[in-house]
């Protein structure tokens, strides 16, 4: 596909070991861009190195996306478009490696898009697609950030625990892609965490940490998540600071803590849920072996 552009074709399928392609955008579903952040979180304190983009050309409507002038290290005047870079990232020994995606959705041509992503995993042997999104929902600034994990491949939701696809209307990206891999038959999982709805859209530490705990619940690949407690005690300060001058937002989260504490606490499963998701990708691999 003319638009997958590939820059190391060396570190790909051959060298990775069992690698999960993981995948963020900025738009709709990165509220207060946090699966965006635990994507380059991810990306800063791992190993990695581009082996590839997706070109821009085809996919953004440049009036509503512009590139950027800027200069580069050098002196030198470049142009900066948008970008969705795939970066292969090694883990420690006996974990599964990461190929990693963070970019903007693109405005057009979804489905061409999801197929480039689609043959992206396949490039690089990803047996496990995961998508990062953050949603503004009910979950107070004050209790932890619900993170939602769900699967279309049923085998897989009931052998992980997790939930269905239960969203019907309209979709991004995202949804697409999710459809297009599904009937491929490339497992994939959508971890989405809240939100406060009454706060700016401005960095959330706090969600991300929790989409990164909980990735890593999943995958049981390392992400180093407590690393964020001291800056999501923090981000907590300041909010709890602002909301104090505020009576009437300060009354809203009081109703916000009574109902999430109210509520039926969700059990999620532990230390089993990544043997249970290796024990999956493991029985995929065996019947695709079968049938070829």
């Amino acid at each position: 596909m003319d638009e997958l552009r590939w820059t190391a074709d060396g570190m790909l399928a051959d060298e990775l070991d069992r690698p999960v392609l993981v995948v963020a955008f900025r738009g709709l579903f990165d509220a207060a861009g946090s699966a965006t952040s635990a994507v380059e979180w991810l990306a800063e304190r791992l190993d990695g190195a581009e082996v590839g983009d997706v070109d821009p050309e085809t996919f953004y409507d440049f009036t509503q996306q512009r590139p950027v002038v800027e200069f580069d290290g050098d002196g030198e005047r470049r142009i900066r478009w948008a970008e969705n870079r795939l970066l292969a990232v090694r883990t420690p020994e006996g974990q599964r490696d990461l190929v990693l995606l963070s970019g903007i959705e693109p405005h057009l041509r979804w489905r061409t898009f999801s197929e480039a992503l689609l043959e992206a995993s396949d490039r690089t042997g990803s047996r496990l697609v995961v998508t990062l999104g953050s949603m503004s929902g009910m979950t107070p600034h004050t209790r932890p950030p619900a993170v939602t994990a769900s699967c279309a491949n049923r085998e897989m939701a009931d052998r992980l625990g997790l939930d269905g696809p239960s969203y019907t209307g309209p979709t991004g990206v995202v949804g697409v892609l999710h459809d297009t891999l599904d009937r491929a038959g490339v497992p994939i999982v959508s971890l989405r965490v809240s939100v406060p709805y009454y706060l700016p859209d401005a960095p959330n530490p706090k969600a991300t940490r929790s989409l990164l705990r909980r990735f890593e619940q999943v995958t049981g690949i390392e992400t180093m998540f407590a690393d964020l407690d001291g800056p999501a005690t923090e981000w907590q300060a300041r909010v709890d600071e602002a909301v104090a001058q505020n009576d009437e937002v300060r009354s809203h989260v009081v109703r916000l803590e009574e109902q999430v504490d109210q509520s039926e606490a969700l059990l999620t499963r532990g230390d089993d849920l990544a043997a249970e998701l290796e024990a999956f990708l493991r029985d995929q691999d065996q019947r695709r072996r079968e049938k070829d």
